[in-house]
């Protein structure tokens, strides 16, 4: 439930601010496949930070609480969380 929240609040973001909020949301969910495509595999720190809940969480929650006011890094943080929350609740049974 939660990764299709997550996904429907991106979508909603991306609609309403427009294509750079949609390109950020679209990079940043793709970001740990782009990571495993650059050759860094499981052992590696980052790897392992792309997978990690709590940094796009730190950025959804410094963007809502500070005085940062551009739209494109919320839907990222928003893309990149969708994007962990998805692969948690299908996870690939053959990693590479």
């Amino acid at each position: 439930m939660l990764a299709l929240f997550l996904a429907a609040f991106a979508i909603f973001e991306s609609v309403k601010y427009g294509l750079a909020t949609t390109a950020a949301a679209l990079a940043f969910f793709a970001l740990p496949d782009l990571v495993r495509l650059a050759g860094l595999r499981a052992p590696g720190l980052l790897y392992h930070a792309v997978h990690r809940v709590w940094i796009p969480l730190v950025v959804l929650v410094a963007y809502t609480f500070g005085p940062i006011v551009w739209p494109p890094l919320f839907t990222a943080a928003l893309g990149w969380l969708t994007r962990i929350a998805a692969d948690r609740v299908f996870p690939r049974t053959s990693r590479v």
